[in-house]
C-alpha cells in the first residue's frame, strides 16, 4: 500500500499570488502532475489541511479543477485556513463519510493500513484544537480495530517544532490525544502539515511526522522570538509505503524542483568510477 500525502495547498483565486510571490496554483499543478507520475502509483492521497488561503467559494472551485486530473482517490481533512461549509461542497463524497455531526472527520477501511482523519479547525483561529467530542470521537474509532495497523491523519501537528511562531499556533488537547494514542499501539504514524517542513518526532509511543508543502516553506530558525517567514526552498510531498509483510511503514519526502538524473552507478556490470 502506498499513500501520498500533500499539504498545505493554500490556493488562492485565480491569478493571485499567496504573499505577493507564491503561485501556489501553478505549484499543484506540479505536485498533481509528479504524484500521476509515480511507478507505482499511489493508492491514495491524503490531503493534511489548507487547501486554500481563506476558504472562499472560488478557491475551493479552482482547487478541484486543479486536482481533476490527480489518478488516484482523495481524501482530505481541513486545516486553519479552511473552512469546513466550502470544504463539504467541495468535496461531498468526504462531507457524506463524515456524517451529519459538526466535524470533518471519518475513516477509510479499503486498504490495508486503516486510515482515521482528524478536524482540529478551530474557525478563525490559526491554531487547533482536539475537543473533548473529538478526542472521544477518536478514542472510539481507534478502539474499533485495536489489531489493525492505523494511520491518523490532522493538520496540526501535536508536538512542539522548535519554530517559535508555528508553535504559537499550534494544537490544544495534544496531551488528551497522546493519551487516547498511548492506549493504542496499532497507530503507526500520525501525518500532519501546517509546519511547512517535513519534521519526525516520537511522539506517544508511535512516529508523528509533517509533510513539506507543496508550495512555500516555513523558514527554519529554532530561536523561540524568530519572525514569521517563509522561504521558497523546494516545495515537496511525502510518500507513505506499508509492508505488509515487514509489518513496517516507510516513509519519503519528493521534492517537486527539477534537477539532473537518475544516472546509474554501474555500466556494463562494472562500478563506473
Amino acid at each position: 500500500m502506498l499513500i501520498a500525502q500533500l499539504t498545505d495547498l493554500h490556493i488562492k483565486p485565480a491569478g493571485r499570488l499567496a504573499y505577493r510571490r507564491v503561485d501556489t496554483a501553478a505549484c499543484l499543478a506540479r505536485a498533481v502532475e509528479a504524484v500521476n507520475a509515480l511507478d507505482p502509483a499511489p493508492d491514495l492521497v491524503l490531503l493534511t489541511g489548507d487547501l486554500t488561503d481563506f476558504g472562499t467559494e472560488e478557491e475551493y472551485g479552482l482547487l478541484m479543477e486543479l486536482l481533476r486530473p490527480l489518478q488516484a482517490p482523495l481524501f482530505p481533512i481541513p486545516g486553519n485556513h479552511d473552512a469546513r461549509a466550502g470544504m463539504a461542497g467541495a468535496f461531498p463524497a468526504i462531507a457524506r463519510r463524515a456524517g451529519p455531526g459538526p466535524f470533518l472527520q471519518y475513516t477509510v477501511e479499503d486498504w490495508p493500513v486503516r486510515l482515521v482523519g482528524l478536524d482540529t479547525l478551530v474557525p478563525g483561529s490559526g491554531g487547533g484544537e482536539l475537543c473533548a467530542e473529538r478526542l472521544g470521537w477518536l478514542e472510539a474509532r481507534l478502539g474499533e480495530q485495536p489489531d489493525r495497523p492505523t494511520v491518523v491523519f490532522q493538520h496540526h501537528p501535536p508536538f512542539a517544532t522548535g519554530i517559535g511562531h508555528m508553535d504559537r499556533i499550534g494544537l490544544a488537547g495534544a496531551g488528551g490525544q497522546a493519551e487516547v494514542i498511548r492506549r493504542n499501539p496499532q497507530v503507526e504514524r500520525v501525518l500532519c502539515g501546517h509546519v511547512h517542513r517535513p519534521i519526525q518526532a516520537r511522539w506517544a509511543g508511535t512516529i508523528a511526522s509533517v509533510a513539506p508543502s507543496t508550495a512555500h516553506q516555513v523558514a527554519l530558525d529554532l530561536r523561540e522570538e524568530a519572525p514569521s517567514a517563509f522561504v521558497l526552498e523546494p516545495p515537496g510531498f511525502q510518500l507513505h509505503r506499508w509492508d505488509a509483510g515487514a509489518g513496517l511503514l516507510v516513509s519519503h519526502t519528493a521534492l517537486m524542483e527539477g534537477f539532473d538524473g537518475p544516472y546509474p552507478f554501474f555500466e556494463d556490470g562494472k562500478l563506473i568510477d
